[in-house]
């Protein structure tokens, strides 16, 4: 059996299925790769099957390696808006002999994984307490240097 080329069969697939940029499938099949040596634990045989589940965490967690506060745009300018886009590009990928599954392996596992806003943004946004929003934080009038000018 020959061996696929990855660049030429996303490209077909691109053709097929156009909701996605071809640097999407790229990023997938990238983070598989980060998935199966940083996150999930692999036996004496090497690397094991990658759920879904997990490969949604090693996508969140490789996103944000790569791309930090950038991670949500990148992905929202290739397509990918929601876990489940992740999915469709996993079994666009199964369906042109890239990936293999099992047979528990479904498009259901991608549904609801977590919301991009949470996954992408989130970690990058300051801690504020709630009562601190909008209030300027004041220094004590004992501590405050004086505006005027000393003209010595």
């Amino acid at each position: 059996m020959e061996a696929l080329d990855f660049d030429k069969t996303v490209e077909e697939v691109v053709q097929r299925d156009p909701r996605y940029h071809r640097e999407a499938y790229g990023f997938v099949r990238d983070a598989l790769d980060y998935t199966q040596k940083n996150i999930v634990r692999t036996g004496k045989e090497g690397l094991r099957h990658v759920s879904g589940q997990e490969l949604l965490e090693g996508i969140r967690a490789y996103a944000l390696h790569v791309y930090g506060p950038m991670a949500m745009l990148v992905l929202n300018e290739w397509g990918l808006q929601r876990c489940e886009d992740f999915g469709n590009i996993v079994f666009n990928l199964i369906e042109s002999g890239l990936f293999a599954k099992t047979d528990q392996d479904q498009h259901q596992d991608f549904k609801g994984g977590y919301l991009f806003e949470e996954a992408f943004k989130k970690p990058f946004v300051p801690n504020i307490p709630a009562d601190a929003v909008g209030r300027q934080a004041s220094i004590p009038t004992s501590e405050r240097q004086s505006e005027s000018v000393d003209p010595a």
